[in-house]
């Protein structure tokens, strides 16, 4: 022989270490070593030379330095080596085939029941050595192979796709035993068959006093393996070879349940040593393996039929027994089967054969087969993680359930195995890609599919939810939280959202799943048995799709003559008609969307834009939170929470940029130049549910260098000057610099500051809005060329003085407001601050409310000083008012709010520190008070429902308190000329109305602004204007009373007789400039303007009475119509026959003024005429006004009159007020009956009056 080269020698040597390390010793003296028993072993398979190209692995080596899929293949040529490869590519041609690697592995085939004793049989296959163990997969097993050491010339390393676990084994080809196989040599075996043993299973005797049976059948049907409390098992059916007789058989001891690996359908096999027993809850009999049991092949040479001992002969039960139990039991399901809706079909049970082309979602148990079906397995429990099931691997599947379309937004064809059905692995996958296991334990999915016996529509509407679920918010709290089971710990976000769902879906249904009679019973029954095509019921998408389908489902509704009221729209001029247009919104709730949609979120504040935000993965949604008690939402502690909310209003603002001429042009979308949107939802916080709440509440940033640190911009810039209200602009000094205050700071950090926070309670008794302000703060230079910064201030009152805390958790309890520690602090606990917030700090803004009870929370110190270090005084030393001025803080950004309370919720123990706050509470005012003529203040606070939102251009001698370029930069959807109106009022259908004007600049902080929202407006100056519009239910009053009864209401109602029309006007002027429209054509000639369009306009001043004085009405638009009596198509007909003369005029009665001379043959003003002069034009009418005064003046009460009098020939002198001047809203025509009841009324409410 000749002697081996050098390489050789140096792969025996590592042969020779491999086997010393992970091959046990021999165990007898007549067995070889274990590297010559391998070394043997590799010769005769490699055709005598020993594989020099290969090295030796061990199973701890490939668990933890193999980190891709990989294939060995040891006898294998390169050639046959890659059309293996082709081969596998065929039905997924985009994935990459398993890499060869040249690894030689030598191991034990077992089953588990020698490693761990106390551990229970998983009913798994391992490969082991002296270096550890690892699950596998074979497609073909043999009984014999177990605990005996094999050489595997073919197999695939399949790691996890978490990298962090191990992965399993797939044995490709049959493993080459090391050491011969034992030989069991079988004598006679006397069995009995199917036929005979299926009354035995009805037998009355009890079944100690019988002797053990062999069983022989064919095997026509193997249950999954199961793992209940902790006990393994699963059945096998035996069939007559002759017959359709089966008979049931459990085999449940842990050394047995290798048999499910060996087992393969329409195999003929004999089980020795079966007794029977009876399933406790089902109460069937079946036959049952004991500890002896053996599992042979059946060869009909080898075996005798067992005759029957007198213990087997006893009598049998009457066949009445059993039928009538399954009588009743088809009986239950026929009436359920009734109950059922006609849309119920019943699933088809077939066997299909596929391959794996994706994985669905591992743990629910979806499988994609042949890119077209989809498989569940989640029916089953899998115990072998779904080993094998990869893409590129076949299947067959035996009696599973075909459900088509079971739910809309799914797969068309769904295959669901129950526990009758068979899964059996036909070839496993030749492609790359890793492996995701299937756990039961903890498995949510599966754990609320068993507990709420959820059908598969049902619960693949459920993985959908999940699904989603997990994509949103894992990356905020982590799938492992997210989906955590309540089973063993307290439940996760995603069971706290779908347990009430399911609850309430399943209500009334069988909550619990009968297995054993799933598999047993001769009629089947399963929860896949018979299904109903699933609506779902809610939806859950992501806040991007939600917003988009807001969006898409606004514009699609979008109609613009429907933003206005025609009667007003068709007097509109082009500038006014698209600015009314400019701004609108539409409301959505959750039940607008269908399936209505649940709003999931996780809470934040944004510091850019100041306001509250729910987010997901994909998108943030602004939100507006209020109490349903009108208070405010300020808890600070639910930042970072994911929440869940049923009702809602979804809000889409819409800014339109539009150019249409008139309103008979609004159908028209062309002339709508650009469009954008702004969406936000708005909800009450009791309505909320909060799923999930954050682990860490303080920031953990840098300890007393930031929490010290004041404000830069973003650009690195710093701010330049502090804008102080009504004084002028100054710039800041600061005796100290800003430099020793951080030093003092870092030199007071100890290891304690590590942990340690500072804590200072306060209360806030004023709140300035946000906006574009020039603060500079000290030490930044002299602020020349630096732009504005959003900020805003808060005036509050320090409780106490700061306290220093272990641990921010830990400062829950409220010691400063306790009374034994007021006593002797009266000039700490009045001590006022000024707050400025910028940059970050800005995030506190939607929190921060009046008569709101704070506590400041400085992280990682320990100096109880920082607070007054951090202040500086607002204005310079040399103005003598310095002293009565309150310290300003600014706000750093690592400083963490946290509100406590409200002042109106103190308790009796802090009676003290309520008595302190009773002074500093800010008034607020009624409606009708600050209408109220008797009232002098300049700035107020009220509340109030907002009933009207109208965007109007702004007062022309106002000017932009943000010059316009940085209403671009701030991101502005408003023109900087604009001004929004809203008309607030106390209750809806009040008529004490009150009009609110805010420039666009605002707006953008502002949300939830729209019809009725109650809200809270503070310190703004007060005007007296024009009234506002129309009231829905105006007071009847006499015209002598004016004066007295609408100082406190703007608008009124009387019951009054039209004497006479003084003047009218009708006349077409251009859209565009409001010259005369003639002809179709504007008559400006210098410069001449293009405008082909016209509105129509009218107006008439008539006089009325209602027996206590008259006064003159001034009527606009289709008003004049009402008062002429005219119909609308005749107002219609008269205003088209003034368009080809541009404008009529006539001028009656005692009215002076510019009338026109009416040519005779000019019809329409002669018809005018006449029918002001008609006496049908003198009728009773009920009039609703309002006065008639202009802008920032107050009336004032006039002298008394004389005036004459005649009634026939009777002259009388009296002295009457000077007729008012009002303003018509709405004329109504009186019946007789109607009449009488209106006088009745009036003289009711002036005699209760007086």
């Amino acid at each position: 022989m000749a002697e081996p080269s050098a390489a050789e020698q140096r792969w025996l040597q590592a042969a020779q270490a491999f086997a010393s390390r992970a091959l046990p010793a021999r165990e007898g003296p007549g067995e070889a070593a274990p590297v010559d028993a391998v070394l043997q072993c590799l010769r005769g398979a490699g055709g005598g030379d020993l594989p020099l190209g290969y090295s030796f692995i061990s199973v701890s080596d490939l668990q933890h330095q193999q980190r891709t899929p990989c294939c060995s293949h040891l006898t294998w040529s390169t050639n046959e080596f890659k059309e293996w490869a082709r081969q596998g590519q065929g039905a997924l041609p985009m994935q990459s085939s398993l890499p060869r690697a040249y690894l030689i592995l030598v191991g034990y085939l077992t089953d588990g029941t020698q490693e761990d004793k106390m551990k229970s049989v998983d009913g798994c296959l391992y490969v082991k050595d002296n270096t550890g163990i690892i699950p596998c997969e074979i497609l073909r097993f043999e009984l014999e192979w177990l605990e005996s050491l094999f050489l595997f010339p073919s197999w695939a390393y399949i790691p996890q796709t978490d990298q962090g676990t191990v992965g399993y084994l797939e044995i490709l080809v049959d493993p080459i035993p090391v050491n011969l196989l034992p030989k069991k040599v079988l004598g006679t075996v006397p069995v009995i068959y199917p036929a005979a043993a299926e009354p035995l299973l009805a037998s009355r005797i009890p079944c100690k006093k019988r002797s053990k049976l062999n069983v022989a059948g064919e095997l026509a049907k193997l249950s999954p393996l199961l793992c209940i409390h902790h006990k393994t098992f699963f059945f096998l059916f035996l069939k007559c070879f002759i017959s359709a007789v089966t008979v049931p058989v459990l085999v449940q001891k842990p050394n047995q349940q290798a048999w499910h690996h060996a087992l393969q359908l329409g195999h003929r096999y004999i089980v020795t040593g079966l007794s029977m027993s009876s399933l406790k809850r089902s109460g069937q009999r079946v036959f049952v393996t004991g500890v002896s049991s053996c599992l042979l092949p059946y060869c009909a040479e080898q075996v005798k039929e067992q005759p029957l001992d007198s213990a087997w002969q006893g009598e049998f039960p009457q066949p009445a027994s059993p039928e009538a139990a399954v009588q009743f039991s088809d009986s239950s399901e026929l009436e359920v089967k009734e109950e059922r809706l006609e849309s119920t079909k019943e699933s088809k049970i077939i066997s299909y054969e596929g391959t794996v082309t994706k994985i669905l979602n591992a743990q629910a148990g979806l499988f994609e087969l042949d890119n077209k079906v989809c498989l569940c397995l989640a029916y089953q429990q899998l115990l072998n993680c779904a080993h094998g099931l990869r893409p590129g691997a076949c299947v067959k599947l035996v009696d599973v359930h075909l459900l088509q379309k079971p739910l809309v937004s799914f797969c068309s064809i769904v295959l669901g195995a129950c526990l009758n059905s068979t899964v059996v692995l036909k070839s496993f996958s030749r492609l790359s890609t890793f492996y995701q296991p299937t756990v039961s334990s903890g498995n949510l999915y599966l754990q609320l599919l068993f507990r709420y016996n959820l059908d598969l529509p049902l619960y693949l509407w459920l993985v959908s939810l999940l699904e989603t679920f997990e994509e949103r918010f894992s990356c905020f709290f982590g799938r492992r939280q997210l989906l955590r089971s309540s089973v063993h710990q307290r439940c996760g976000a995603a069971e706290k959202f779908l347990v009430p769902l399911l609850q309430g879906i399943v209500s009334g249904r069988e909550e619990t799943r009968d297995i054993y009679n799933e598999m047993l019973a001769k009629r089947h029954h399963c929860p896949l048995l018979q299904y109903c095509t699933l609506d779902p019921p809610c939806q859950t998408p992501s806040l991007s799709e939600l917003c988009c389908v807001a969006k898409q489902k606004n514009w699609d509704n979008f109609c613009p003559s429907q933003l206005l009221s025609p009667s007003e729209a068709q007097h509109m001029g082009t500038q006014e008609l698209n600015r009314r247009l400019a701004w609108s919104y539409c409301m959505f709730s959750a039940g607008s969307f269908q399936p209505r949609v649940i709003l999931l979120g996780v809470l934040r504040v944004s510091s850019r834009s100041s306001s509250l935000h729910l987010q997901d993965k994909s998108s943030t949604l602004p939100c507006v939170i209020a109490h349903k008690d009108g208070s405010p939402f300020a808890n600070t502690a639910l930042i970072g929470s994911l929440l869940q909310v049923e009702a809602y209003q979804l809000v889409v603002e819409r800014f339109l940029r539009s150019d249409f001429p008139s309103w008979n042009q609004l159908a028209n979308l062309e002339h709508v130049r650009e469009k954008k949107n702004s969406v936000y939802v708005q909800f009450y916080f009791e309505d909320v549910l909060v799923l999930q709440t954050p682990e860490v509440q303080i920031q953990r940033s840098s300890r007393s260098r930031n929490s010290s640190s004041l404000r830069k911009k973003d650009d690195g810039s710093s701010a330049s000057e502090l804008e102080i209200p009504e004084a002028k602009v100054l710039k800041l000094e600061d005796p100290k610099p800003d430099i020793e205050r951080n030093e003092s700071c870092q030199r007071d950090q100890s290891d304690m500051g590590k942990t340690s926070c500072v804590s200072r309670l306060f209360v806030v008794t004023q709140k300035e809005g946000l906006m574009l302000r020039n603060y500079q703060l000290p030490g930044e230079g002299n602020g020349e060329g630096q732009e504005l910064q959003c900020s805003f201030q808060a005036t509050v009152l320090w409780m106490d003085r700061p306290q220093l805390w272990s641990h921010p958790r830990k400062t829950a309890s409220l010691p400063e407001l306790e009374e034994t520690n007021y006593h002797g602090e009266e000039g700490v606990t009045q001590q006022e601050a000024l707050l400025l917030f910028m940059g970050k700090s800005l995030r506190w803004f939607p929190f921060l409310h009046l008569d709101g009870l704070y506590r400041f929370i400085v992280p990682h110190c320990s100096d109880l000083e920082v607070f007054d270090k951090l202040c500086f005084p607002p204005v310079p030393a040399r103005f003598p008012s310095r002293s009565s001025c309150p310290g300003c803080l600014p706000v750093p950004d690592t400083w963490h709010l946290q509100h406590e309370m409200w002042i109106s919720c103190l308790t009796e123990h802090q009676l003290a520190a309520k008595s302190v706050l009773t002074r500093m509470e800010q008034r607020i005012f009624s409606i009708p008070e600050v209408l109220s003529s008797r009232f002098t203040g300049s700035l107020v606070s009220f509340t109030g429902e907002i009933v009207e939102r109208t965007l109007c251009a702004s007062p022309k001698n106002e000017k932009p308190s943000v010059p316009l370029s940085s209403l671009q930069q701030k991101g502005s959807l408003l023109a900087s000329d604009h001004s929004v109106k809203l008309s607030v009022s106390v209750a809806p259908g009040s008529p004490v109305v009150l009009d609110v004007y805010i420039a666009a600049a605002y707006l953008q902080h502002l949300w939830g602004l729209l019809p009725g929202a109650k809200v809270l407006f503070q310190n703004l100056e007060r005007k007296i204007s024009s009234p506002a519009g129309e009231a829905s239910s105006p007071s009847l009053v006499f015209l002598s009373n004016l004066q007295f009864q609408l100082q406190n209401v703007p608008q009124a109602r009387i019951l009054c007789h039209l004497s006479c029309v003084l003047t009218l006007s009708l006349q077409w002027v251009c859209s565009l400039c409001n010259s005369i429209f003639k002809e179709g054509k504007c008559t400006r000639h210098n410069p001449p303007c293009p405008s082909h369009i016209g509105v129509r306009q009218a107006s008439a001043r008539v006089l009325v009475e209602d027996g206590t004085g008259e006064a003159l009405v001034l009527c606009r638009n289709q008003h004049v119509g009402a008062v002429l009596g005219l119909s609308p198509l005749e107002w219609e007909a008269v205003q088209n026959c003034v368009q080809s003369r541009g404008r009529v005029s006539i001028q009656h009665g005692e009215a002076t003024g510019t009338g026109c001379v009416e040519e005779p043959e000019d019809l329409i003003a002669c018809y005018l005429r006449s029918l002001c002069r008609s006496p049908l034009i003198c009728r009773p009418i009920l009039l609703d006004f309002s006065l008639d005064r202009k802008p920032s003046k107050i009336s004032q009460p006039a002298p008394l009159q004389l005036i004459n009098f005649r009634c026939g020939e009777v002259e009388f002198v009296s002295q009457v007020q000077p007729r008012p001047s009002l303003l018509c809203l709405n004329v109504e025509e009186v019946e007789q009956k109607a009449l009488c009841c209106l006088n009745s009324e009036r003289i009711r409410r002036t005699s209760s009056h007086y």
